[in-house]
């Protein structure tokens, strides 16, 4: 199956919703490349930026699953590369 690599970019203004964003994003675990997590205390947010290497159709779902919690943003670039789920 042919795999997309994208990043997905996470703002969290719901402190409430990242139990449940960390449970979906631990069902995908097999796909994320790397994740990083900044919060931003003054503003009262989190960053989160994580790598995948997916399926199209999974990076979209996820980020829709992520998209629809309460307080959370999501946005995902996709790049160019794609591979055969040999190279992965």
């Amino acid at each position: 199956m042919e795999t997309r690599v994208a990043v997905m970019s996470i703002i969290v203004e719901n402190p409430d919703a990242v139990e449940t964003l960390n449970g979906i994003l631990h069902q995908h675990s097999q796909f994320i490349i790397g994740r990083m997590g900044i919060p931003y205390r003054k503003r009262g947010v989190s960053i989160i930026a994580i790598a995948l290497d997916a399926p199209q159709d999974t990076i979209s779902a996820l980020s829709g699953r992520i998209g629809s919690l309460p307080g959370i943003t999501v946005k995902t670039a996709y790049s160019s590369v794609r591979s055969n789920d040999e190279t992965r």
